[in-house]
């Protein structure tokens, strides 16, 4: 695959589960190569309007001339946890009648080794969705406690072997840095005693320092916090996740939002009378197999919409 292209996952389902009205008001939260933001344009009159953004400046740039090209997108680079806030000095709290997260590491980051995020090739280990901000993976492995290495290929990665390669990960930094994608990789080959059906070595490796160097489940939960009250009644909430920790909270936000607050026993409150904020649609909507066969990297998507109740 060419690294300038990307395919979006689950477009068609997308599409219908936000229902995109002409005149309507989108947020895009995670605008990549804008393959989910130019299915919403496509869908909008001249009266509607899409806010996207993205952490990474890559991905801004390369829809930079989108935004220039149409006035009815405005694209911001941030972190998709600070939308409430960008949406709220938009003067669209309570107007936007659908916001979409792609949870998913775009092709052309996975595909370009000097971003760090892919064992395949070999490039610098930095993994950050923002280069300009905070700190690489490199330099966390250089300075964090083998007890929290450990703790987050657990947690994070649900890696089995995450005490030993904590272990191999700490002895080997006595030796040389741990500088590159081939490095790391190498070692959890050497670390992990067996072998799952079909994945690399380092696969939960890496996407558990790509989890703790961009606080990933940190961003997901500060958006979803702040999305029902972003949403106009009738608006929806469209997320696609692709892994079981980003799913569990998404799936958790919405079954809670959609039972309503826990009230003491004994109140005079009917179950129609518990304020909710949120009803959940069609559950969990995973990719055809047509699709996953043209784009393996859709294997693992799993999308979830809720509607804003009134």
């Amino acid at each position: 695959m060419d690294p300038r292209e990307h395919i979006p996952v689950l477009l068609g389902e997308s599409m219908q589960a936000l229902g995109v009205r002409a005149d309507g008001v989108y947020v895009d939260a995670t605008f990549g190569r804008g393959g989910h933001a130019r299915a919403i344009l496509g869908r909008l009159g001249a009266g509607g309007r899409l806010l996207a953004v993205d952490r990474d400046p890559d991905a801004v740039a390369a829809g930079a001339a989108l935004a220039a090209a149409d006035p009815r997108l405005t694209l911001r680079r941030a972190r998709f946890g600070e939308l409430p806030a960008l949406v709220q000095q938009a003067g669209l709290a309570g107007r936007v009648n659908g916001l979409l997260a792609d949870l998913g590491v775009s092709s052309p980051q996975l595909d370009s080794p000097a971003r760090g995020f892919s064992f395949s090739a070999d490039g610098p280990l930095d993994m950050r969705m923002d280069p300009d901000v905070g700190v690489s993976a490199a330099d966390w492995l250089a300075d964090a406690a083998e007890r929290d290495i450990a703790r987050v290929l657990k947690v994070y990665g649900e890696e089995r072997f995450a005490k030993r390669i904590a272990r191999a990960i700490c002895t080997a930094r006595e030796q040389e840095p741990l500088t590159t994608t081939r490095q790391l990789a190498a070692l959890c080959e050497r670390a992990v005693p067996t072998r799952e059906p079909g994945k690399h070595p380092a696969t939960r490796t890496f996407q558990a320092l790509r989890i703790q160097v961009n606080a990933e489940l940190e961003e997901l939960k500060a958006l979803l916090a702040g999305a029902c009250d972003l949403l106009a009644a009738g608006g929806r909430l469209v997320v696609i996740s692709f892994h079981s920790l980003e799913d569990r909270i998404v799936k958790r936000f919405i079954r809670d939002e959609s039972r309503g607050a826990a009230l003491p026993k004994g109140l005079p409150v009917t179950d129609d009378q518990v304020p909710r904020r949120l009803k959940p649609i069609d559950g969990a909507v995973r990719a055809a197999e047509g699709e996953v066969r043209a784009n393996p990297r859709a294997r693992s998507a799993v999308l979830r919409a809720a509607e804003r109740l009134a």
